[in-house]
């Protein structure tokens, strides 16, 4: 089956304009509630929806128009042109960045649809939905950039938008806090981007990617011994935005937002920007490890190790959390930061092809897992904690049946589920690279999802009501259940559809790949493809679902709390992230804060600035006393001015 000869659909102008349509569209919307529809909701509503639906379809004619063909840049704007930097702004269009578009407007249509009946009663409906527009503006900007200085640009415009949705509800101090954390925790990252960008730049001559690109293929030393360090530095920025250890801790906070604005940021848009990123720049990451002479301790470690084990110890530390949770959101937060880290443990194993198809799929299941959620607290009369649930299979039957089937898409329940693809090509990965023990945490990780998730539906969905609340739960409006769905659909199917060797072909086109041909090997395919991960996968399944029908069938409380708890209070305070982080480091940065408030005011205002200026105050003061206005005493200092030449002129 030859895929390669697709026929364009889209020209090259098309698609050009189109692109342009796509990520304008979102920004026109926020604008015209900002500044004209914000006191009509009908108008607001109906802006803000067709902005992101009519994305999407112009998205989905981009991505067939395409195919395997090759991309095009949209003709750029000139912005900056200095003596060796030439930055522009254009849009890259091809089979990546079109496949991100088709997620992105896919997933933020059915939020704002959902977001129509969430945020109905809330007074500042207008402006969730500028910023909601406004944040996948930024998004769409990321996924289109086609040069590293423009991506930044979004990139910063991602964490001001995501500032001000997760604080949307800013009068509560926990919101306004979280908004403050991640924006700040996000900036840590940024600055090591920012500066991966220059080495980048001043190795180069250019941030273009396509120049990038080519410029590496000709001559892979063109970094040096900065090889290395740029591609970790640029890791940096993906560590913030996908919330890596140790700049995890904003993620599970940002649940202070609302619901809707959570299945976004989780699913498609900010924490998806930093896998995006990483795989549109993994010619950058690809290289041999090369390390400056005071980094030479590293000389053992490519950029792309680092960021397999960081990606694999973070999927191994969010799964082991997210079994003490208790908010039906704070669980699906841990399991985001989980399933991201399979994402760049797939990178690092040079697999981006394998991180695109999760991110791909878990765009699908999370937002379903979190618009659930939200269509739960709702019915619970917005109550979060599980353990006061129960029994919402009868009361909620929609967005039980929905929730189930998220469920079992984020555990890769074989054969029907999507998960189950993309997660295998993940193991393939870590296998194909030879990284044995990362493979071994991914199977490990599989197991504590199934173990989290099926806690997790057994205790809230299952069983007899515990509260009021849930034993007056109801079914939420359609607003808020088509779009689970609508999500239902691709959380079981999108596995079956070539993403995988679609995306295997983009990334590596040199390697031949195989397309099923029949119904039994599509649906079988990874037990022939990788038949050690599918089948290990398939074993931690099972036994985390045991486990968890052990632990938690009929269960009233949680009962690891008695049976392990140093360990289940370690994992309910989150492994003491946070209270390590306001003991040392917050102390730290104060003390380093205020020695620079020290410094500044002291010596560069108080001795350098104004000492300098006072010296020459001083001066001219002693200098104006020489100007009296006294005849008399110009008269005495002319003679004895002339005095004291005589007296010189006779030594």
């Amino acid at each position: 089956m030859d895929h390669s000869a697709a026929p364009l659909a889209v020209t090259s102008s098309h698609a050009q304009d189109l692109a342009w349509v796509v990520l304008l569209f979102p920004l026109v919307s926020a604008l015209s509630i900002t500044f004209g529809l914000r006191r009509s909701r009908t108008l607001t509503n109906t802006m803000a929806l067709s902005a992101v639906v009519t994305g999407f379809f112009l998205s989905v004619a981009l991505f067939l128009g395409f195919g395997f063909g090759p991309g095009v840049n949209a003709d750029a704007l000139p912005w900056l042109s200095i003596p060796g930097l030439n930055i522009h702004l254009g849009l890259k269009v091809d089979s990546l960045s079109t496949l991100m578009l088709m997620v992105v407007t896919g997933i933020s249509s059915l939020v704002h649809l959902y977001s129509t009946q969430y945020m109905d009663e809330d007074q500042d409906y207008p402006r969730y939905f500028a910023a909601l527009g406004l944040f996948t503006f930024a998004m769409l900007g990321i996924v289109l950039s086609d040069n590293l200085v423009q991506t930044f640009i979004f990139w910063e415009l991602v964490g001001v938008t995501s500032y001000l949705l997760v604080g949307f509800w800013y009068e509560k101090p926990a919101a306004a806090d979280a908004a403050k954390k991640a924006f700040l925790t996000n900036r840590i990252g940024d600055f090591g981007f920012i500066l991966g960008i220059v080495i980048v730049w001043a190795a180069t001559g250019t941030v273009q990617f396509d120049e990038l690109a080519q410029k590496l293929h000709a001559d892979p030393k063109v970094l040096g011994n900065m090889a290395s360090l740029a591609g970790v530095l640029i890791f940096l920025g993906a560590m913030g935005k996908s919330a890596q250890v140790p700049l995890h801790v904003w993620l599970p906070d940002a649940m202070e937002g609302p619901t809707p604005v959570s299945a976004l940021i989780h699913a498609a848009t900010m924490v998806a920007a930093g896998v995006y990123m990483l795989c549109r720049v993994f010619f950058l990451l690809d290289l041999p490890a090369a390390w400056p002479d005071a980094l030479s301790f590293l000389s053992p470690f490519s950029a792309l190790g680092i960021i397999a084990w960081v990606g694999g110890i973070t999927s191994l530390l969010a799964g082991l959390i997210a079994i003490q949770q208790d908010d039906i959101k704070r669980i699906l937060a841990y399991s985001t930061l989980s399933q991201l880290g399979y994402m760049i443990m797939a990178v690092g194993c040079a697999g981006p092809d394998a991180a695109m198809f999760h991110l791909t799929t878990h765009a699908c299941f999370k937002a379903l897992l979190f618009l659930g959620a939200g269509s739960v607290i709702v019915g619970c009369h917005h109550e979060q904690n599980i353990w006061k649930m129960g029994g919402l299979w009868k009361r909620m039957p929609t967005t039980a049946i929905c929730f189930a089937i998220g469920t079992a898409a984020l555990c890769g329940v074989p054969v029907v589920t999507a998960g189950f693809y993309s997660k295998d090509a993940i193991f393939a990965a870590a296998l194909a690279d030879g990284r044995h023990m990362l493979f071994g945490i991914g199977i490990l990780v599989a197991g504590l999802t199934t173990l989290y998730m099926a806690r997790l539906f057994l205790v809230a969905f299952l069983g007899t009501p515990r509260s009021e609340q849930a034993e007056h739960a109801h079914e939420s409006p359609w607003r808020m259940t088509l779009p689970l769905t609508i999500l239902a659909f691709p959380s079981v199917a999108l596995g079956w559809l070539p993403i995988g060797g679609f995306l295997k072909h983009r990334f590596f086109p040199e390697v031949a790949v195989h397309y099923p041909d029949s119904l039994t090997e599509i649906l079988f395919e990874p037990f022939n493809h990788s038949p050690l991960g599918a089948v290990l996968g398939l074993g931690m399944i099972i036994f985390g679902a045991f486990a968890a029908v052990m632990l938690y069938w009929s269960a009233a409380q949680d009962p690891l709390p008695d049976r392990v708890p140093g360990i289940s209070r370690a994992l309910s305070r989150r492994l003491y992230f946070d209270q390590v982080y306001e003991a040392v480091f917050i102390p730290l940065h104060d003390a380093v804060a205020a020695l620079a408030d020290w410094f500044d005011r002291w010596i560069v205002q108080g001795f350098i600035v104004r000492g300098a200026s006072g010296g020459v105050e001083l001066f001219g003061r002693g200098l104006r006393l020489v100007q009296t206005g006294n005849l008399q005493t110009y008269a005495f200092f002319f003679v004895a001015g002339v005095a004291l030449v005589v007296l010189l002129a006779l030594n």
